[in-house]
Order: C-alpha cells, then structure tokens, then sequence
C-alpha cells in the first residue's frame, strides 16, 4: 500500500490546503485528497510541483509499506 505524507510536510512547513494551491497552482480538490490519503492517482506533475515547493524527494510524500487495510 502507498501512503501519502503530504499532511506532515504541510505541518513542518506549516502550509494549509490554500497556501499549497496557491503555491502550486494546483487545485484544491487535489491536494485535499492527497492531504487526507484518498488519491487514487497523481500526475508526474503534481509530484513535481509539490517536490519543488517543500524541497524534498518523491520518497518524502510518499512512501510504501505492507501493511494491507
């Protein structure tokens, strides 16, 4: 299972939803699901955006794990 690990960055940054769709250009509706862990898919660009604004790697929002819900 892929989990998503945007709220924690968002949290050390201490962006909300907004700053993150402002900063992106993203819409909200995307990040929201992906600061919930709902996404289903991500564009390459969406990682790409949000890999720039909180300097990190695509491990650092996401990451893989065993554990099946």
């Amino acid at each position: 299972m892929v989990k998503c690990k945007l709220s924690i960055l968002m949290g050390r940054d201490r962006k909300n939803i907004q700053d993150v769709c402002n900063e992106t250009g993203l819409a909200r509706n995307t990040v929201s699901n992906l600061y919930y862990d709902k996404a289903t898919r991500v564009d390459y660009n969406t990682i790409g955006k949000l890999c720039q604004i909180f300097h990190c790697g695509v491990g650092d929002i996401f990451e893989f794990t065993d554990d099946i819900q």
